[in-house]
């Protein structure tokens, strides 16, 4: 992995430009796709839609694309000189990293029922971001990302660790809901009920917003901020559609329940 990294960069100075390029460029992408998405939902799950290519099985579809957001790191960490990972703020923070998507890669996609198949673009899309995202996010945490040495007991870093904690618990607890609203044998849509959806229709969406917004706190640095930054406007994205959705197909759905961030939007 060193010799491959090797040819592509001439020093670890230009490596570390081109990280931080590819942080920008992330919240460029951001930017553009906020916009798209005023008038387009992403189209997977129930916004499916044909004219985006042929379908792929949800299930293949989710452990395909989610599976080089760890694959990636895992060579970046133990097939490269990664000179940072003996410092305790970068093990922590790459810990977080592979928490998320050991479930969602490996564990995620085997708990899946039933489920929309995704259509190819979506799911292209989905396995070049985590290759990038990947790369992005373990390459600077294990090589280039310095913090001071009592950086573990800092404020941001306490407070972006529990956030990170919390936001994946909600996360976690919100995906086990949705995955039995429905008994065996059964079809449709039905509300769901319980944990953080009793206060927003995006719930699973709320904890992972919360989950990066509390790894970029605790990591600091441009590129896990542009992750949170591109997280966030798929996501709230996303919970805004499921939230009309949900009040246009049902008129018992909870007036009082909000799209993304309890008692406020």
């Amino acid at each position: 992995m060193d010799t491959v990294l090797r040819s592509l960069f001439s020093s670890e100075e230009e490596e570390l430009y081109i990280l931080d390029c590819l942080s920008y460029f992330m919240i460029f992408m951001a930017v553009l796709t906020f916009l798209t998405l005023l008038f387009e939902n992403v189209p997977y799950g129930r916004y499916s839609d044909r004219k985006y290519g042929f379908p792929v099985s949800v299930r293949v579809a989710w452990f395909i694309q989610e599976l080089p957001a760890l694959v990636v790191p895992l060579a970046l960490v133990f097939w490269t000189a990664s000179s940072k990972t003996g410092h305790l703020p970068n093990q922590l923070l790459i810990a977080m990293y592979f928490c998320h998507y050991v479930q969602r890669s490996l564990i995620y996609p085997c708990l899946i029922r039933g489920g929309k198949p995704t259509p190819f673009a979506s799911f292209a899309l989905a396995f070049v971001f985590c290759i990038y995202n990947g790369y992005l996010q373990v390459r600077y945490l294990s090589h280039y990302a310095e913090f001071p040495s009592d950086w573990v007991t800092h404020p941001c870093f306490i407070t972006g660790s529990c956030l990170w904690l919390f936001g994946w618990i909600i996360n976690l607890h919100s995906d086990h809901i949705l995955r039995n609203l429905r008994a065996p044998g059964e079809t449709g849509y039905k509300i769901p009920r319980g944990g953080m959806f009793e206060y927003v229709s995006g719930a699973n969406f709320f904890g992972e917003i919360i989950e990066w917004g509390g790894f970029a706190l605790a990591g600091f640095s441009v590129h896990s901020a542009a992750f949170a930054f591109f997280t966030c406007v798929v996501l709230s994205s996303r919970a805004v559609a499921h939230h009309k959705w949900y009040l246009s197909k049902f008129e018992d759905y909870p007036k009082s329940r909000k799209a993304l961030v309890p008692c406020l939007f």
